[in-house]
């Protein structure tokens, strides 16, 4: 298949020999593409011959699976592309097997206008291999723009109960309470409870000074911090009846705000992200500010609840928080470097590592990167291999020789991944996006196949 394969959309496409993830099965069988649709899916071999088709796929074995969606990026654009942009961040995307993101607001300027919202659509629409939509952030003043907006094409809103980029911080009752009754739209929280953040790290320059390191970090964005936030905004949920997905989940107590089941039947919904499953407190000593970020990764205790919460359903979603910087915006103290990294073109690889080491099962990888955020998000006819849905699709070889992951692997802008060093048995072969290959072997496609992320009514 070519990159520009999509550009015929009657033509037919045969991925055969691959075996198959997808709704908690798995089988060997093959999948056909027409135009930008999946026009059907079986086991072994199709009944017509290969000739049928204009391109045929021979998969010899590997991996087939939705297309990643990731609900949680920061592309930094506009306003902050010395470190990202959508160019760089989608091609690295699809080089990780991410056929569809959604990005957060907080850029210069912030997206917290429908104008914003429109400009960052089209600037996508130029640029994207991968499927994309965006989050609307609300501000303490902007209630009119979130009652209003389309949200057949926005995500939902974004809430920053923590200190962000772009003073989107919001933690006044008044607008809270407004927030949840007047929206018609999902809220996604960033939960950390500003005046107890403020509390601990004025408690702790005062007694240790500002020269910290890294070890401070949970200290300061401590459980408490995060537990009291989480709490706030499940209470608000349930008093308005309102959907509300809690983002970056990063602490054992914040678990026990949660049910687990269908995340379909669910009024509060969770997300976690890679780092807080594959690292601890006890790496900052070697990473130091490479795994800095915002909620702060914490013991050992929690991870290993979180993994836990992942395989029995009261986390639905894993997403990256990919937050791309610098190496030289990364160095400093606890106090000083900034907060964020970049995990976007290896958070598959990662999640499928951990599954092969027994933490996870490749379905529950597949549901909680692929399907879940589908469901959360209503986003219509993706994250499934399903006939009628788009051919959102990768291919991945998950018995390749085992190599080491390097800064030099990375496409992000920024240029680094703080899982230099890992060794892994898995690769993402191919990405498809609508029916077109945007990965292949190595090689990222630039042509902008993506298209914006549709969705049902989500409040």
């Amino acid at each position: 298949m070519s990159a520009t394969a999509s550009n015929d959309r009657h033509a037919r496409t045969l991925i055969h020999n691959v075996h198959i993830i997808n709704e908690g099965r798995s089988w060997h069988g093959y999948v056909e593409i027409e135009g930008m649709y999946i026009s059907g899916v079986g086991a072994g071999e199709p009944d017509r011959p290969h000739t049928d088709y204009n391109t045929v796929i021979d998969g010899n074995g590997r991996l087939l699976l939705p297309g990643v969606i990731d609900t949680h990026v920061h592309f930094r654009d506009p306003g902050l592309t010395h470190k990202a942009d959508m160019a760089t961040e989608s091609l690295a995307a699809v080089a990780g097997g991410v056929t569809s993101f959604i990005d957060m607001p907080n850029t210069k300027p912030p997206t917290v206008t429908i104008e914003e919202v429109e400009r960052k659509m089209e600037r996508a629409s130029q640029v994207s291999p991968a499927n994309y939509a965006f989050f609307i952030g609300a501000t303490d003043s902007n209630i009119h723009q979130l009652a209003t907006a389309d949200y057949s094409r926005i995500a939902g809103v974004k809430l920053f109960m923590g200190s962000s980029t772009g003073n989107m911080l919001v933690d006044r009752d008044e607008a809270l309470h407004r927030l949840f009754a007047e929206v018609p739209a999902i809220i996604a929280v960033h939960a950390e409870d500003e005046s107890l953040l403020r509390q601990n790290r004025e408690a702790v320059v005062a007694r240790y000074g500002e020269d910290l390191p890294m070890e401070f970090h949970p200290v300061i964005r401590n459980h408490k911090v995060c537990f009291e936030a989480s709490r706030r905004a499940v209470e608000l949920a349930r008093r308005y009846g309102h959907r509300l997905h809690l983002l970056h989940i990063s602490t054992a107590d914040e678990l026990e705000l949660l049910q687990p089941g269908n995340p379909a039947g669910k009024l509060i919904t969770a997300e976690t992200c890679p780092q807080y499953l594959a690292f601890c407190d006890e790496q900052y000593a070697m990473l130091g500010t490479r795994i800095k970020c915002n909620p702060a990764i914490k013991r050992p205790a929690d991870r290993d609840a979180l993994r836990q919460a992942v395989c029995t359903g009261l986390i639905d979603t894993i997403a990256t928080d990919h937050a791309p910087h610098l190496l030289e915006e990364k160095r400093g103290t606890a106090l000083t470097a900034v907060s964020g990294m970049p995990l976007i073109q290896f958070s598959l690889t990662l999640m499928l590592q951990m599954a092969a080491e027994g933490l996870f099962t490749m379905p529950q990888v597949v549901e909680k990167m692929c399907h879940n955020p589908a469901i959360v998000y209503g986003i219509e006819r993706r994250g499934f291999i399903r006939p009628g849905y788009f051919a959102d699709l990768v291919i991945v070889n998950n018995d390749c020789e085992p190599y080491t992951i390097t800064d030099q692997w990375a496409l992000s802008r920024c240029a680094w991944t703080p899982l230099s060093g890992l060794t892994v048995g898995n690769k993402v072969d191919a990405t498809i996006v609508n029916g077109t290959m945007t990965y292949r072997h190595g090689v990222a496609f630039s042509t902008p196949a993506g298209l914006p992320l549709a969705f049902t009514h989500n409040s």
